[in-house]
């Protein structure tokens, strides 16, 4: 292992080359996750394990049992909660899978390590109420091109359910007429993509924004992007989720919604039927805050 505490995936036994394991474990994290959120906090979670073992003298990958892989768990939920304690172990164990692939390793010590308990019946993620959605979009200052746009990604989240990274994600091309309305194409985790027809004030306050930014004609360019510093000129890159967490305008949102809505902002996912049924509800209020 290195120093820093990282897993050296070359010590290993069979004479297996050192670059093998080297090039294995860079497999993993490059083409087997794509997701670029998920690589990184399993990539954090990985080296905290193998950092873990190396204070107690592991030091080869053969060594790695599943004693080793249960008691990391069983410390790691003293100071973390289940979900993420769930998410250090599913990455374990995806990790020596791969290996086990790629006969770097015989077996994997992750196998039959059970993680914690979670269950969630009920949503966490606070659900805005009709006026507040009203008293949240009309107090945008729509002067400006910057404006319009807040407006306009605001209204996409509260309209649609997006999450906020699939919103950013958009591209012009991806608010397109069909028939008679417009619709807004979402690009959701795991490659899945999510049509569905626009909103009339969704429709108005895209349009609005997409003629004033003048970019109808960049079909491929991103459809919501920054501002070039505090001169309020849109430029051609993406926003990201900073910008979109703390750059767009929320003055009136109470805090506790402020939070809900700009952190990674959707309708509580639940599998009760009551559950549903307050998220059909919302659908219906939101619809009546016209």
């Amino acid at each position: 292992m290195t120093s820093s505490g990282e897993i050296a995936l070359a010590t290993l036994r069979g004479g297996h080359p050192v670059q093998k394991a080297a090039l294995r474990s860079i497999d993993f994290f490059t083409a087997h996750i794509r997701n670029p959120n998920t690589r990184a906090a399993y990539a954090i979670a990985v080296r905290n394990f193998f950092a873990w073992l190396e204070m107690r003298g592991v030091t080869e990958l053969q060594q790695v049992r599943t004693i080793h892989v249960s008691g990391y768990i069983e410390a790691l939920g003293h100071v973390r909660k289940a979900p993420t304690v769930k998410q250090h172990l599913a990455a374990i164990r995806m990790l020596f899978d791969f290996l086990i692939v790629g006969q770097i390793v015989d077996t994997n010590p992750a196998a039959a390590v059970r993680g914690p308990k979670h269950v969630v019946k009920r949503g966490r993620t606070p659900v805005l109420e009709a006026d507040e959605a009203r008293r949240l979009i009309d107090s945008i200052n729509i002067s400006t091109a910057v404006g319009l746009r807040d407006r306009a990604l605001i209204a996409l989240l509260i309209y649609t359910f997006a999450r906020v990274s699939a919103a950013i994600g958009m591209n012009v091309e991806d608010y397109y007429p069909q028939g008679k309305r417009w619709w807004v194409r979402l690009h959701e985790k795991g490659g899945k993509q999510h049509d569905m027809p626009a909103h009339h004030l969704l429709e108005t306050y895209l349009d609005e924004y997409v003629s004033e930014a003048g970019i109808a004609g960049t079909k491929a360019s991103p459809l919501f992007r920054t501002t070039a510093g505090k001169t309020g000129r849109l430029t051609d890159r993406r926003m990201n989720r900073t910008d979109a967490l703390y750059g767009t305008r929320l003055p009136l949102l109470p805090r506790d919604r402020h939070h809900g809505l700009s952190h990674e902002w959707r309708p509580p996912r639940t599998r009760s039927a009551d559950g549903r049924a307050r998220k059909r509800a919302h659908h219906k209020t939101l619809r009546s805050a016209q």
